[in-house]
């Protein structure tokens, strides 16, 4: 007798289990949407307890169910299709963008999957479905699901809190770089000792021998389904060294063992073909001559698979026993059905696929229809099947030419899915004794991609370097392009090495290539020594009409940072942002977000820094990416909140990211010297200046000179009063040239020095350097005596400190004024003080007159959730209305929408 395929009725033992899954749908039902993952061991009771809340959630929910396949784990949105097909008849209820977004990510329509939608318009769907009744959906072998249904799955999942959709995935335990393992979840453990008799108990057929029970218990270790299969795995023996999976793999090899050959058959191409498409199967199975009616019937007796409207096997690691089982003949038989079953037109990638497995050998036309296959899931955003396809095109590739290039693309695309150790192994298969010095360019440029994402490898700016020296001659432009890239990895590795200065030294005497400069040019003539010849060339390639510098966009907001230019900057962010948004690329929108927020903080407005400080973070969310913190740290940095800020830098700088902790350390120099803690500003500041960033070393150095002054360390000082001078007189910029004087001022002590810094930050756009002018200025003033006229200037700067927000330093004025006998005024409370990052945004954008679900779409967030922040943002404002928003300081006083 064999265990029903899925016995209903109630768990042993799990009670804690059950009880979190009832009150999640408990929640659910009051419109109150989360999320639970089940995570542990294969047999350890998942699936079991995803049947309890269905059965719970029976006649009070709508069930959609899906699940993983290490079959399909390559193919993009094949689980997100799986779990929305109950609900696509709802699809034409979305918004056009939402249809669209759906519809090309599951193939129905032609076109390249915008990520940004496809989360949102996933929720949107769910959140249709949920309209008559609340929804569940249920997510097996979660594992396993294809790198783009895990990100929009896992992007649904952290935003259904205002939805009646309640989710529960069913999960091996946390593995690094799940995108489960941030969501709720429960690790489950084994039974007790006495569930676990209760359930041995209930599955026995006969009484048990105590010993043969007791071994029994003790193999199985509380495993659930170990207990009900070790019985049949020879579960009396004395336990081996194989675990408890493999046993119970054995048990389910065992049962196949016993079934008639057409059975064994049967379930073979079952477990080959992970749809569970009945149609399809059937179909292969009459090809190998299979009676279907006779061995389905052996089957579902055995408890190995049912056969209904859907096939299913009764555990995954029943599919995986029986696929291990068969022969490679019988293997390659059952693929080759499937492929002569399977529609080319509506299908041609899982064809191509069967067709692979069913290959003995080098195979051209198979070959070249898995390239074929890969370029379409490629263009749908599946990189990571791009990466499977043109693996095995390689593999069966009869020509060594075409094995070459495809082994090199097979790389690229591993490498972009983000496995740079499979990427690695897959590059030492090529032969480099068979390869043209092109070819050899190539191996080093990826190489040098690898080493930078592969900890303590930082041989990347180096190969990058050998590769675009090999092309110096027969190839000058895409040499250039790999100095760039080589460039672009030695700043990200913080100059690591010097490896920077070998680069630029390498470009400059490279080959020149014909047109107009670029950023590369840009970069050797600024990093050549000679800033009076380097500055106008990079303002040259910045604001030139041929804009050669979009093709390195990182590089180039670094480069903009040298001009000392609030419109050159604004102008590189304008089109990052731009771009981004056009082009659904989140990297480039990230980019530009966070450049924004860089801007505005360095010109004072605060709430506009938060509030693409919130977007850029909620872009990275969409994705499970980690955000980028450089804008955080400024942004904190500036606003003087010690506490606050000196625990995100404590934080932060214990990443172990170069540039990151660069900033991390200018932010602390201007935290302190906010503070008046000048012998910890200036040990910081020195640490900031010290690699010689781009921008960030030169906005480093004004804190530098400060905090040199004022520890009487005046050597230190015009040092680095030299090297300001160096950086900004060539720049002409009232913003540069105003921040010098007022350096120069601290260091000369003359009065002309700090009425010039004024005059030059009068007109520029950076009104917290000209508070601090105004500061500076009337601190000396008190410091000679003049109290009348220091009063004028700390009046002044404490007013503007205070109306940016910048605490420390207005703090700093206040206590000036107190020493000339005056009391400061105190500073009205700004929305930028009690609202979060996210708020700022929300309310910014209602304020422009955005919609809920316009707010929504920007923020990957559903309209409930957004009506939610609306009304915390009221509550926090004493407002009642959204046209009130635009009265308010720092929201309704949007200058620039970004």
């Amino acid at each position: 007798m064999r265990t029903p395929l899925r016995p209903p009725g109630s768990l042993v033992g799990r009670r804690d289990e059950t009880s979190r899954l009832d009150a999640l749908l408990d929640a659910a039902e009051k419109g109150e949407g989360g999320v639970l993952v089940l995570r542990g061991e294969p047999g350890i009771g998942k699936s079991a307890l995803l049947d309890h809340v269905e059965r719970t959630a029976s006649g009070r929910f709508r069930v959609i169910r899906a699940a993983g396949s290490e079959f399909e784990v390559e193919l993009p949105f094949a689980a997100l299709h799986q779990l929305c097909v109950p609900a696509l008849a709802r699809l034409d209820e979305l918004s056009p963008a939402h249809r669209d977004a759906l519809r090309v990510a599951f193939g129905l329509a032609d076109g390249r999957p915008d990520r940004f939608r496809i989360g949102l318009a996933s929720l949107a769907l769910l959140a249709v479905a949920a309209r008559e009744r609340p929804l569940l959906c249920v997510v097996d072998d979660a594992h396993c699901l294809d790198d783009a249904s895990m990100k929009a799955l896992t992007f649904v999942a952290r935003r259904i809190a205002a939805e009646p959709v309640a989710m529960v995935f069913a999960a091996r335990a946390p593995s690094a770089g799940h995108g489960l393992d941030e969501l709720p979840g429960v690790l489950l453990a084994g039974l007790s000792a006495p569930d676990a008799r209760a359930l041995l108990a209930a599955h026995s057929v006969s009484p048990t021998d105590e010993r043969i029970r007791d071994r029994v218990l003790g193999e199985a270790r509380g495993n659930p389904l170990a207990l009900i299969e070790l019985p049949n795995a020879g579960g009396f023996a004395l336990p081996g060294p194989a675990s408890v999976p493999s046993r119970i793999e054995q048990s389910y090899q065992s049962r196949l063992a016993d079934l008639p050959e057409a059975a064994r058959v049967l379930l073979t191409i079952a477990s080959a073909e992970p749809t569970g498409d009945p149609g399809l199967l059937w179909d292969a199975a009459d090809r190998l001559g299979v009676d279907v009616r006779a061995s389905t019937t052996a089957a579902e007796a055995a408890g190995l698979a049912e056969f209904a409207s859907q096939v299913r096997f009764c555990h995954p690691l029943a599919r995986s026993a029986v696929y291990r089982a068969a022969e490679p003949d019988l293997r390659r038989a059952a693929h080759q059905a499937l492929a002569a079953a399977t529609d080319p037109v509506t299908a041609p990638d899982r064809r191509a696929w069967h067709r692979a497995q069913a290959s003995t050998g080098p195979d051209e036309e198979v070959a070249g229809e898995l390239e074929s296959s890969a370029s379409r899931a490629r263009a749908r955003g599946g990189v990571a099947a791009a990466a499977a396809f043109l693996e095995r095109a390689a593999a069966l590739s009869l020509e060594p030419g075409k094995r070459t290039e495809r082994t090199l693309a097979a790389v690229r695309a591993t490498l972009d899915s983000g496995a740079a150790d499979a990427a690695h192994t897959l590059l030492t298969t090529i032969d480099p004794t068979a390869l043209d010095e092109f070819h050899r360019a190539t191996v080093d440029l990826l190489r040098g991609k690898i080493a930078v994402v592969r900890p303590g490898d930082d041989s990347g700016p180096t190969l990058m370097l050998r590769a675009a020296q090999r092309l110096a001659t027969l190839d000058p432009q895409r040499s250039r392009t790999y100095f760039l890239a080589a460039v672009e990895m030695a700043l990200a590795a913080g100059r690591a090495g010097g490896a920077l200065d070998r680069v630029v030294a390498a470009a400059r005497d490279a080959p020149a290539v014909p047109g107009p400069p670029d950023v590369l040019d840009a970069l050797v003539g600024l990093e050549g020594g000679n800033r009076r010849c380097g500055i106008p060339l990079v303002r040259r390639v910045l604001t030139g009409a041929t804009a050669e510098w979009t093709r390195a966009p990182g590089l180039a907001s670094m480069l903009a940072g040298e001009l000392w230019d609030e419109d050159a900057h604004a102008a590189v962010i304008d089109w990052l942002v731009r771009t981004g948004r056009d082009t659904g690329s989140p990297l480039t929108l990230r980019l530009g977000l966070s450049q924004a927020a860089v801007a505005a903080v360095l010109t004072g407005d605060f709430g506009q820094a938060m509030a693409a400080i919130a977007e850029e973070e909620a872009i990275a969310g969409a994705f499970g990416d980690a955000p980028q913190m450089y804008a955080r740290v400024h942004l904190a940095a500036m606003r003087g909140r010690a506490a606050e800020a000196l625990g995100l830098f404590a934080e932060l700088a214990g990443q172990d990211v170069l540039l990151l902790t660069a900033n991390v350390h200018w932010g602390a120099a201007l935290l302190h010297n906010g503070t008046a803690d000048y012998r910890t500003a200036l040990d910081a500041a020195r640490r900031a200046t010290a690699p010689g960033d781009l921008f960030l070393a030169g906005i480093a150095l004004p804190e530098l000179v400060e905090a040199a002054v004022r520890c009487g360390e005046h050597a230190a000082a015009e040092s680095a009063l030299s090297s300001l001078v160096e950086r900004t007189e060539p720049t002409g910029t009232g913003w540069g040239r105003g921040v010098t004087a007022a350096a120069r001022a601290l260091v000369t002590d003359e009065e002309d020095d700090y009425r010039e810094a004024i005059k030059h930050l009068a007109d520029s756009r950076v009104a917290p350097y000209r508070a601090r002018a105004h500061l500076l200025y009337g601190e000396w003033l008190r410091r000679k005596g003049r109290r009348a006229d220091a009063r004028r200037q700390l009046r002044t700067a404490h007013d503007q400190l205070s109306a940016i927000g910048m605490e420390a330093f207005a703090q700093r004025a206040a206590a000036e004024l107190r020493a000339t006998g005056e009391v400061a005024r105190s500073r009205a409370s700004r929305a930028c003080d009690d609202l979060s990052m996210h708020e700022m945004h929300v309310a910014r954008l209602v304020a422009t007159g955005a919609t809920t679900k316009e707010v929504a779409a920007r923020l990957f967030l559903s309209p409930r959730t957004v009506d939610a922040h609306l009304r915390n943002i009221f509550r926090k404002l004493g407002i009642t209305s959204r046209k009130e928003l635009k009265s308010i300081p720092d929201i309704g006083d949007v200058k620039r929408a970004v």
